[in-house]
């Protein structure tokens, strides 16, 4: 019979303050699969706040910017993270998580 030490309990109400990369995309429902996620990062294709990464377990806080293609893969996508979650859950529950930030059209920016 071991005597280990009780671990700390962790409330529902505690937020993660970061979370991996790979696990925040899928998540938020950027790919199919957890891998799927890994695989596209490991090419460079993902920007957390301007500086490329190309490893799956780097950390995101609330409040990052993430640049990565657009699904149709032709543009450029620009998101802010607004929250993690626990679990995958559904698209609309998916979209809170993230906030897309508009392109700034050149002739508007003085």
């Amino acid at each position: 019979m071991s005597r280990r030490a009780p671990a700390a309990s962790i409330t529902r109400d505690e937020t993660p303050q970061a979370q991996r990369l790979d696990l925040w995309l899928w998540h938020a429902r950027f790919a199919r699969s957890r891998n799927d996620c890994g695989e596209f990062i490991a090419t460079g294709h993902v920007r957390i706040n301007r500086q490329r990464t190309v490893k799956a377990h780097a950390q995101v806080h609330i409040g990052d910017i993430l640049t990565l293609p657009s699904p149709d893969r032709r543009t450029v996508m620009v998101v802010r993270v607004m929250g993690f979650a626990r679990r995958r859950e559904g698209a609309a529950a998916a979209r809170m998580l993230y906030e897309i930030i508009p392109e700034i059209d050149e002739k508007h920016r003085e």
